[in-house]
């Protein structure tokens, strides 16, 4: 009987050889499983960054609405949970720009810009109107090698009679509107 007992115990010895090896391979698989969940978990994260660093900022993520397609996170979808964390911010007044400055020194070249004498007329009484002042800008003219700023005096006007009646000399066409250059 030596030799059956033998058969039946190198049978219960390649079984147990056999689950043990399963439960290794399962083992194994796993970990590998792990693996590549925490493999995907870091490529996302890898993706992630790439975007914040390299994507256009206009696609930059909300804090807000990042949590509204997290449907199973057993958070509530409820307003007045975002209402709470609202921040009110006080208004702050801008300063007024600050006209560009251009030095006295430099030679000035002075253009007067007046009405047609055909304008100088009040409409409403038909008096002649009286010059009351002037509206005066000043443009940066660089020729080569010469540099001079050329005034432009465009004149007021206003009816001495009714003094209701107010106009100014139109203004020149600008290369530039709203700038210094000529």
């Amino acid at each position: 009987m030596q030799p059956a007992e033998k058969v039946s115990d190198t049978a219960v010895d390649l079984q147990a050889q056999l689950s043990a090896a399963q439960q290794a391979i399962e083992s194994k698989d796993h970990q590998l499983q792990r693996q590549k969940s925490y493999i995907d978990q870091l490529e996302e994260f890898i993706r992630n960054l790439r975007q914040k660093q390299f994507g256009a900022s206009s696609e930059a993520q909300d804090t807000l609405q990042s949590g509204l397609f997290d449907e199973g996170e057993g958070e509530p979808a409820d307003d007045s949970a975002l209402a709470e964390d609202t921040v009110t911010v006080a208004a702050h007044e801008r300063q007024p720009r600050k006209p560009a400055r251009i030095p006295a020194d430099l030679p000035r070249e002075e253009i007067v810009h007046d009405l047609n004498d055909v304008d100088k007329v009040c409409p409403h009484d038909g008096s002649a109107l009286r010059l009351i002042g002037a509206d005066i800008s000043e443009q940066l003219d660089i020729v080569p090698a010469q540099i001079k700023v050329l005034r432009h005096v465009r004149r007021k006007y206003a009816c001495p009679c009714c003094e209701q009646y107010v106009v100014t000399a139109p203004k020149p066409k600008q290369p530039i509107e709203k700038s210094l250059a000529a």
